[in-house]
């Protein structure tokens, strides 16, 4: 799944571990997801969403086979 975190965070001028921080996942887990080596669940994409004031479709985009 594509994302725009990376951009969200740039705009907010915070750090992979103050996101993690504040939606309460390691710093790990949100460069997994910025690299979409991993897809969040639906409570912490809504987290995300939240925290960015978006909603989750302004922030994931999901790829489609075929």
């Amino acid at each position: 799944m594509e994302n725009d975190i990376r951009v969200k965070r740039a705009e907010e001028h915070i750090t992979q571990e103050e996101l993690a921080t504040a939606v309460g996942v390691s710093r790990q887990t949100i460069y997994a997801i910025e690299h979409s080596r991993y897809d969040p669940s639906l409570e912490l994409a809504f987290k995300l969403a939240r925290y960015f004031d978006c909603s989750v479709e302004e922030l994931f985009t999901p790829e489609f086979d075929g």
